[in-house]
Parts: C-alpha cells; structure tokens; sequence
C-alpha cells in the first residue's frame, strides 16, 4: 500500500471522530480537563472549621474553668472565714449566756463557799453547801429542777395517818436526797397527820381549808415553780396549778420584801433546828438546814436570822417548814444535819429528790 492510500484509510477512519467534535464545538459545550494535584472538598472543610471552633470552645471552658477556680476558691476561703466568725460568735454568745449562771453561783459561794457535794444530771442538778455562821452551823441545797420528774412529796408509807423518817422515804423511793416538808398533828391513836391543807400529786389530801394561825401553804406548781402562801379560797391557790404541798408557818418573804415575823415565832422558841425554803428570781430553790442541840431556845437560828440571809441572797420568795426535831437533810442516803432528837423523826410528808 502506498503512502496517499494509508493517509486516505485513516483519514476515512477518523473523519466520524473528527465530526463529533466540530459538531460539539459549534453547540458551545466546553470540555474541562481535569487537573492535577489535590482541592479540598466541602466536608474537608467543615471538618476543619468544626476542629477550630472545638479548639475555641476548648481555650474558653479553660478560662472559665480557671475563673470557676478562683471563684470557688474565694468562696470558700468566704465560708471558712464566715464558719470561724459563726464559731466565735457562738462562742461568745454561750460565754455570755453562762455568764448569769457564773455571777449566781458566784454570789451563792460568796455565802457558803464551795458546795461540798454536788449531783447533776438530765433531771436535776444539786449542790450541798455546808456554812457556820457565829450564832449557829447549817447546810444549804440549791436545787435546779430540769424536768417535772425531779422532785416529789411523799406521804408517810403512803397512807394518811402514816408517818416514816426522811431517811425511809428517800430509801423507799430511790431518791438522791431528802428534805423533811410540813407541821403535823398527831392523834391518840398514834396516827400522824399533815398539818392542814396538803396537796398529792394534784389533789387535796382531804379537802381545802382556809388559812389560819398564820399558817401557809407551800409546794410546787405543775411547772416546777415555788408557790405558797396564805389562801381563804380554793380557788385562789387552784388558779397556781399545785401539784403538791404541805402546810407550816410563817411566811418569810414575799416577791423579796420581809414579812413580818408573828411574836410567838420569835420567842418559842428564839432558837431552834429550822429548815427553811425559798426560790430565786432563775426559780432555782434553796433549802436551809440550821443545827440546833435541842428545842428549847439555846441552840439553831432565829427566824430573824434566817430571813436576812435569804433576803440578802436576793431570795424571792421564802417559806419555814417544820423544824425542831423534824428538820432533816439526807444527801446520798447519808444525813447530813444533827437532828436535835438524836435521830430521825417520822414525819407524814417529805420532800424528795430524783437523779
């Protein structure tokens, strides 16, 4: 085959191809070729701007943590500061609080020293005092009664009529102490009775009676608080809400004033063993024991004597139980005074005194 034959085969070879192509040229359709070397695409460049926000947002929670930090940390450096301020403030406030209490007991030391025994609990807090004073020698019981279980009046062997030591009654009952209570009349057939109005465990032992021969009721209220007095009607002493009492004679003071001292209670005798009670304005009580040899007038106190010394305690108001043979003390279950009958006398109503 000659050269001008093998141009024309491929010439008529080619011509279609070459007519595909000016026909597309003349439609205006552009080829593009592709190029080489690498374009990022759109999810690449999300990804990217994703990556750089995470690494924004991760620069910002770093900051706000550290500002997080710091706040915290004032904080709590704020509340260690405020919980020491809270502690010395109440530290203060209970110093304060037990201030009263110190100036009180203070001023009942400066009267008779230091107590020689004492007894506290959740019911009841008592403290002995033993004092000489130039004329006579006597003991003091403060007690602070907590709750409405801490003191009670027995009834001698529990029965009217029935009398027993106070020594008996506190054994009897388990007491911590004992303190004898009111007067007492007795009967020929060796019965001992209260002395006029007495109240048990809220109710009249038999019945109410009017004050008289300067007689006075005394005991404690429903809510642990001395009362007493002279009363012409039921109702007067009711209104005081008693849940128990005895009767003597006289009343001592009154609201902090001295009463006037009937002529037969100075004289008959001027001397004797006496048991007095009182309370203080906190309503604490304050028993007073004065030792006396016998009962005829050269031995113990004088009610006179008794009466400044409460007065001067800043005692409010004050009442004298039976005394003679009858003033007895017991702490521990040991008598503490010298009963002037050289022991014990029965009575028919004891105070008593529960740990």
């Amino acid at each position: 085959m000659t050269a001008r034959e093998i141009n024309r085969f491929f010439l008529l070879a080619c011509a279609p191809f070459i007519g595909m192509v000016v026909w597309l040229l003349s439609a205006g359709f552009a080829l593009d070729m592709p190029r080489l070397g690498f374009a990022p695409t759109l999810e690449s460049f999300t990804l990217e701007e994703q990556t750089k926000t995470v690494h924004q947002s991760l620069d910002v929670a770093k900051v706000n943590a550290a500002a997080t930090k710091s706040t915290v940390e004032k904080f709590y450096q704020l509340y260690e500061q405020s919980a020491n301020d809270t502690s010395a403030m109440l530290k203060l406030a209970t110093a304060q609080t037990a201030r009263p209490a110190a100036i009180f007991d203070a001023r009942i030391s400066a009267e008779f020293g230091k107590p020689i025994r004492t007894v506290t609990s959740a019911n009841i807090d008592l403290r002995l005092y033993q004092f000489n004073d130039p004329n006579y020698k006597g003991y003091a019981l403060k007690a602070d009664l907590k709750t409405d279980k801490a003191m009670k009046m027995a009834l001698g062997k529990d029965k009217l009529g029935g009398s027993e030591t106070t020594l008996a009654a506190v054994n009897r009952f388990g007491a911590v102490a004992g303190i004898n209570a009111g007067g007492f009349a007795d009967t020929e057939d060796g019965k001992r009775y209260p002395l006029s109005t007495t109240i048990l465990n809220g109710k009249y032992v038999y019945g109410f009676e009017p004050s008289f021969d300067n007689l006075a009721f005394v005991g404690l209220s429903t809510d642990r608080k001395l009362i007493g007095g002279k009363f012409t009607k039921q109702a007067d002493l009711d209104k005081l809400n008693p849940s128990f009492g005895a009767t003597f004679v006289p009343v001592l003071l009154k609201g902090g004033v001295k009463q006037a001292i009937p002529a037969q209670w100075q004289n008959s005798p001027r001397r004797a063993p006496r048991t007095v009670v009182g309370n203080f304005g906190n309503n604490q009580l304050l028993f007073i024991v004065a030792d006396g040899y016998n009962e005829r007038g050269g031995s113990g106190a004088t009610l006179m004597e008794l009466q400044d010394r409460l007065a001067r305690l800043r005692v409010v108001d004050a009442y004298n139980l039976d005394g003679g043979g009858s003033s007895s003390l017991i702490f521990e279950g040991k008598t503490i005074n010298n009963p002037s009958d050289g022991r014990l006398r029965p009575l028919p109503t004891n105070f008593l005194f529960f740990k």
